[in-house]
């Protein structure tokens, strides 16, 4: 079995599945945020939309449904946008703000450090 890189796609087959589009709509998605489906995929939908759906059950990374649907990330993107504007995934950047009560404080993170060099 030989893998092909994901370059050597079929650009035509691309053009199909983004609709002509080489853009997301926004740039919501980058390689680390996090997606999770909010519904199932619906009859007529798109195989690579319903893959997507199915992948993001559980949190996934654009990165890891790029690679495990072996499309480019900018593709991806690309169908990404399309759910997300349908309701159908959300999206969280890891980094997001937190509420502060949330982010533990540096006085804290030293006993926790002090606590690990204990052990």
């Amino acid at each position: 079995m030989t893998r092909r890189l994901l370059d050597d796609e079929n650009p035509d087959r691309l053009y199909i599945v983004t609709g002509g589009r080489t853009r997301p709509a926004d740039d919501a998605f980058d390689s680390v945020t996090l997606v999770v489906a909010e519904g199932e995929a619906t009859p007529g939908m798109q195989s690579e939309h319903a893959a997507i759906l199915r992948l993001s059950r559980q949190p996934i990374s654009v990165v890891e449904l790029s690679a495990e649907l072996r499309l480019p990330v900018s593709v991806v993107r690309i169908l990404l946008g399309d759910l997300h504007a349908r309701g159908k995934i959300t999206a969280r950047h890891p980094s997001a703000r937190r509420d502060p009560s949330e982010i533990p404080t540096p006085d804290f993170l030293k006993q926790v450090l002090v606590g690990l060099r204990n052990i």
